[in-house]
């Protein structure tokens, strides 16, 4: 029998849902903060979002949570509020952690880089950009809005529901970015991927299981101030064949 499930919405096509073009294959976001306003706030559970109500219930079942709507053009107009500061995820290897410095005007990405040479645009890929060595300049001038910040990408499944397929998280957290080498080399090392002198890859290796939470920093400087912030916090807990469920938090 022919499927004619196209001929459905020939007569009404206003009323066709919207098709989803996972164009960046990944089924969904997890965020660290939201927009209040014009505002920007720092949440203490993860926001997830995504445009497949599929997921959105599974997310919601799992982490807490009301599926809702809000005020995007992209794709991922669902967003769940979970209860989780900490998530069990599966990384496929250490190519699912990028990271590069961004700059974006208003006429979009400026300035890309990895700290030391451009890595676009493509003719002044490879040249040196121009930006200062020392870590906290960079800090500096990111900060006045005068040099790109971190932009830390990782594609990851879930591991109570590895079904669903790859999420994405992204951070400009300078923190992470102080830690992220061993991060990397924590997933090498656990899932056995090895390399030559050159950096080409000899063994693969397999999976790692991790978590990925948000956590508070509080301290008091000598000055009497009191500082709190939240960081993205990875920690590799293991393979993913042999990892058992992890103990997480499901609620706050």
């Amino acid at each position: 029998m022919a499927n004619n499930i196209r001929a459905i919405w020939e007569t009404d096509p206003d009323a066709k849902p919207k098709e989803r073009t996972f164009a960046d294959d990944h089924v969904g976001r997890f965020r660290s903060g939201r927009l209040v306003g014009k505002a920007p706030e720092s949440l203490n559970s993860w926001r997830v979002t995504t445009g497949d109500p599929v997921v959105a219930a599974k997310i919601a079942s799992l982490f807490g949570g009301e599926p809702a709507k809000w005020e995007t053009d992209k794709e991922d107009a669902t967003e769940i509020l979970t209860d989780a500061p900490s998530v069990g995820i599966i990384i496929e290897n250490s190519d699912a952690l990028d990271a590069s410095m961004k700059l974006f005007g208003m006429s979009g990405l400026v300035h890309h880089c990895d700290g030391v040479r451009f890595l676009s645009p493509e003719e002044e890929k490879g040249d040196p950009c121009g930006c200062p060595p020392a870590f906290q300049d960079r800090k500096d001038r990111a900060k006045s809005g005068r040099g790109p910040k971190p932009s830390v990408d990782l594609t990851f499944k879930l591991a109570d529901a590895p079904e669903l397929g790859l999420f994405r998280f992204n951070s400009g957290s300078w923190e992470l970015v102080k830690v992220l080498h061993n991060v990397i080399a924590d997933i090498d090392k656990t899932g056995g991927r090895e390399y030559a002198d050159d950096d080409t890859v000899l063994e693969k290796g397999v999976a790692v299981r991790a978590t990925l939470s948000i956590e508070n920093v509080s301290y008091t400087t000598k000055a009497g101030r009191d500082v709190s912030y939240n960081k993205p916090v990875i920690k590799v807990t293991g393979v993913a064949e042999a990892a058992q469920p992890a103990d997480l938090p499901m609620a706050a």
